[in-house]
């Protein structure tokens, strides 16, 4: 079976959680945008995803005879948001979560454009909630990714619904200029801290044991600076260069994807003054 056979098929993941996946597999959302239903009769649904009439359709069949009190958006990538608006024109939900944000990425992820249309009834602050019988959604900023960027924290069960800041399947991208490495990191440490006890991702598997996932996830980064300054240290490189050593035998297809989170890095040390930039090259800072 195909995950596109497993589209508009909900799996109830806990007694409170429910899950659809959209059928816009890519190589950047892996089998695709995974939409998240929480509680029973009154239920909030997060990350609507992209705008396909049948995942929107595939949403309604799975609520069918309950009501959708809330559309909650992680960010406004165009791969998670978009569908809160025919979603909401349909049930009447609010649209709520994440700020908006309009600005031109020159990144390569087309998957990952921003959603310019997004408009939030309600933007949640950190540690703001969302309410519903017998289920509390609590907003858990994560920048990084992108600067807007919400992890939702379901307390009853102590879930995270981790959006694109931690994923069950790849690194997240962060690509500047809104996606910034330092605050990334320093949202990675914030998740260390809490005690939540599984991670639902927007793209792959869950997450079972999370606050060891999240500090591998930190290493794989401190590693992968590590690897920019080994090779400056040698010669000054453009971006394309270090990708080529740093990637080996990834898709090449995820080539610029990978160069935006090397430029995020680069921008990280230059603001540490460890290194420094002469046109596209890059060198070791004296």
């Amino acid at each position: 079976m195909t995950a596109r056979d497993l589209t508009a098929v909900p799996v109830t993941l806990e007694p409170l959680v429910r899950r659809l996946l959209a059928p816009n597999p890519s190589a950047f959302t892996h089998t695709g945008t995974e939409t998240y239903l929480v509680g029973r009769g009154e239920v909030a649904v997060i990350d609507p995803g992209p705008d396909l009439p049948d995942h929107v359709d595939a949403i309604l069949a799975a609520t069918a005879g309950e009501r959708i009190t809330a559309i909650l958006c992680t960010h406004t990538h165009r791969d998670h948001s978009p569908a809160s608006r025919p979603l909401q024109a349909r049930t009447g939900a609010p649209i709520i979560g994440c700020a908006p944000l309009t600005m031109d990425d020159d990144g390569p992820r087309a998957d990952a454009a921003f959603d310019a249309d997004y408009r939030p009834d309600r933007v949640l602050q950190d540690g703001e909630t969302v309410c519903g019988p017998g289920w509390t959604l609590e907003a858990v900023a994560t920048p990084g990714h992108t600067s807007n960027h919400l992890c939702l924290a379901l307390q009853e069960s102590g879930a995270l619904f981790s959006g694109d800041h931690i994923m069950g399947w790849s690194t997240t991208v962060v690509s500047p200029p809104d996606g910034d490495m330092a605050a990334y990191m320093a949202s990675l440490d914030k998740l260390v801290g809490r005690t939540d006890r599984i991670y639902y991702p927007a793209h792959g598997d869950p997450v079972r044991e999370p606050q060891r996932f999240v500090r591998a996830v930190a290493a794989h980064r401190r590693q992968r600076e590590r690897q920019i300054l080994d090779l400056l240290e040698q010669e000054s490189l453009p971006i394309p260069v270090m990708v080529q050593s740093m990637y080996r035998g990834i898709d090449p297809r995820l080539h610029g994807a990978a160069g935006r989170s090397v430029l995020a890095h680069l921008i990280d040390l230059e603001a540490r003054d460890r290194v420094w930039r002469d046109g596209d090259l890059w060198a070791i800072a004296a």
